[in-house]
């Protein structure tokens, strides 16, 4: 694995936005959280494999096996307190690790190919509705709107699958609803708005490297709508998903093959697929948040060749638990939902599902 090249400072990069080592409040909230987390967990991969009658005893010895391990981590905060650094990244991947050593390697198997055959068939629609947005700057709002909204599809965030859970028809639009309104808690959109009118002294980004989070409404409706703005205007996309299942997050397996399907309902998608100027990569993660100093050769080497002017991080494992406060050398756009209130007040605001839009020109 290797560090990104897009990295200010490779040496002093720290992706974890907490360290619950030393951060007690921190430390008070996210234990009891995950603990509590499990157990949806456990259930939900007890579910997956239905037809196995060991499954449920599996289910029972992941959920033990993670909570020692937790406990061992809040017992070692004393020790570790300045010298190892224990994000909420650390827990997180070690919910996918022990899920794989009892056997679920992808719990929400089933539930990513639901929403995704969802989402392919409402595509067209999304597109023709960007479409009818004349307005330059009311149409990139739209698609940026649409990211965020998307992203509010996680099935590791309590309080969306609390709603995904009682209305089965919760789609893109009830979504633009719930998020917060502008101004946003973290707002730099005007920003980005700027950037992206085209002047001599301002071209086209030559190439876009996005990490995307969700499968589904997500990826689907939020990413891809965005991704063919982009294209529209002459910059290559690279397009990051996890190597290995991590929630109901997409991998790069499954992003390929929704590509080929989704192409097929836009000239400018299926032209960029095609001619190889849209691309798809493994991220190496096998967790739900994003490590940068962990990536596969093969996609750094892609950043490089491609002159990378344009870095998008989608998705509060991406871009708020890791990342948000990541230096890069490059104009950098970071999105996510908040979804968690605890997380909202800390950083500032008070509104669940608050919003995080960072840009940085470099």
């Amino acid at each position: 694995m290797h560090s990104c090249t897009l990295l200010q400072d490779e040496a002093n990069y720290q992706p974890d936005t907490l360290d619950l080592n030393t951060d007690a409040k921190a430390a008070a909230y996210w234990f009891p959280c995950f603990r509590e987390l499990v157990n949806k967990f456990a259930k939900q991969a007890a579910s997956s494999q239905r037809d196995d009658d060991s499954a449920e005893q599996r289910a029972a010895q992941f959920q033990a096996a993670y909570l020692r391990q937790l406990e061992e981590h809040q017992n070692n905060i004393a020790n570790n307190s300045g010298k190892v650094v224990l994000g909420t990244s650390e827990l997180l991947k070690l919910n996918e690790t022990m899920l794989r050593r009892f056997g679920f390697t992808d719990p929400w198997l089933r539930q990513k190919q639901q929403e995704n055959a969802s989402a392919k068939a409402r595509l067209k629609q999304r597109l023709q509705e960007i479409d009818a947005i004349e307005n330059e700057d009311a149409r990139w709002t739209e698609l940026v709107r649409g990211v965020l909204a998307g992203n509010m599809f996680d099935w590791g965030a309590q309080a969306i699958a609390s709603i995904l859970e009682q209305d089965s028809n919760f789609g893109l639009h009830a979504a633009l609803e719930r998020i917060e309104q502008r101004p946003w808690l973290l707002d730099n959109l005007d920003a980005w708005l700027q950037r992206m009118h085209i002047t001599a002294a301002q071209p086209p980004h030559k190439c876009a490297v996005i990490f995307v989070d969700n499968s589904g409404v997500d990826v689907v409706l939020g990413v891809l709508p965005f991704v063919r703005e982009l294209l529209r205007r002459g910059t290559k996309v690279l397009l990051c998903a996890n190597s290995e299942p991590s929630l109901n997050d997409v991998t790069s397996r499954e992003l390929s093959a929704l590509l080929d399907d989704c192409a097929c309902q836009c000239s400018i998608l299926d032209s960029a697929w095609r001619s190889h100027r849209l691309l798809v990569y493994a991220n190496g993660q096998s967790g739900p948040c994003l490590d940068m100093r962990t990536l596969p050769r093969e996609l750094c080497d892609a950043i490089a060749a491609n002159e990378t002017d344009l870095l998008v991080i989608e998705g509060m494992g991406r871009a708020l638990h890791t990342n948000l406060n990541a230096q890069f050398a490059c104009e950098t756009l970071k999105l996510a939902v908040v979804k968690n209130r605890w997380l909202a007040k800390y950083l500032g605001g008070d509104k669940m599902f608050a919003v995080i839009c960072k840009y940085e020109h470099s």
